[in-house]
């Protein structure tokens, strides 16, 4: 009964922290496999180019649209077969940290959506310890700026992100502002980068490769209906907004008997992509924020959660 209870709890552990992420469904996947072998984002396809994924990356990151259905959104695209990486956030509230944050020189305590939207919620702001949150858009005195709310993204609407093999869903709670020669992209908060990375991410030490995905989805319908805005943990928020954000995944990426809405003839359907296409790569004046672009974060290890969990067991009942 000893080694039995042992493995219960080794086991309900295991599951507890599977919910924080989730395999990326195949259709999502061979979009990421096609957004990174179909080049640059150019034309009509930019909602708006020149920003920069780092400070010496040379200007070429995108707000794209390309192989999405017209209307639906946007994700970062940067030359070549490069998306973006995901430099960390510290601002908001900082209750109910673990000291990770404490690196980072540029923090704020106030977030670009947070006490404007969350007031009513009860909530003060955003907490980069709790809610995962995604920087997009980009205002200040620099050039070129973007406002995703011009391309119908709501402030506080969930954003999909793929990082490495895993999907999280995030929000997009804060905008890149003025702290910065040039206008910066590729920003999450510290709760959606450790849920990506694992603990070696804080606040000056993020992911530098260029291969994070972030969809930002339009329209009223991404706006979290049920969110958990007072959530006391990454997972409690998280798991409030997992069953919408599937069905945006679904809608733009799944099959077309489950998708909403009608297609565009002249334009290459999200559902429509062929798995086989994979790559060698796989009115306000809040204070507007953002940072510089850091490095450092290390990948969570490739080895599957359950084998570490089988390993753990057989210790356990020796």
């Amino acid at each position: 009964m000893r080694h039995g209870s042992v493995l219960v709890a080794i086991m309900a552990t295991l599951f507890a922290s599977q919910a924080t992420t989730k395999q990326v469904p195949s259709a999502l996947k061979a979009f990421y496999n096609k957004a990174r072998s179909g080049g640059d984002c150019t034309g009509a396809d930019a909602l708006q180019n020149g920003f920069y994924n780092t400070e010496w990356s040379g200007g070429h990151t995108t707000y794209c649209t390309k192989y999405l259905p017209p209307g639906k959104g946007f994700y970062l695209k940067g030359p070549g077969s490069d998306l973006a990486n995901m430099d960390i956030d510290c601002d908001g509230k900082q209750s109910r940290g673990d000291g990770r944050c404490k690196s980072s020189t540029d923090t704020q305590g106030q977030t670009r959506w947070g006490l404007k939207h969350l007031e009513k919620h009860g909530v003060r702001d955003l907490n980069a310890n709790i809610h995962p949150y995604v920087v997009l858009g980009n205002e200040g005195s620099y050039s070129p700026t973007f406002d995703p709310r011009m391309v119908g993204v709501e402030p506080l609407s969930i954003v999909a992100v793929v990082c490495g093999d895993e999907l999280v869903y995030g929000v997009w709670g804060d905008t890149n502002g003025d702290d910065n020669e040039h206008p910066m992209v590729g920003e999450a908060s510290l709760a959606l980068a450790t849920a990506c990375y694992g603990p070696s991410i804080s606040g000056n030490s993020g992911h530098d490769e260029a291969d994070v995905l972030y969809i930002a989805f339009a329209g009223m319908e991404a706006v979290p209906a049920r969110a958990k805005w007072d959530a006391d943990s990454y997972e409690a928020f998280e798991d409030s907004i997992t069953a919408q954000g599937d069905k945006l995944v679904a809608q733009l990426f799944g099959d077309k008997s489950t998708a909403t809405g009608g297609s565009d003839p002249h334009h290459t359907s999200a559902s429509s992509i062929d798995s086989d296409s994979d790559s060698g790569n796989d009115d306000d004046d809040d204070d507007n924020t953002k940072h510089s672009h850091k490095s450092g974060g290390a990948r969570r290890s490739t080895i599957p959660r359950v084998c570490h969990i089988i390993l753990i067991a057989l210790f356990a009942l020796a």
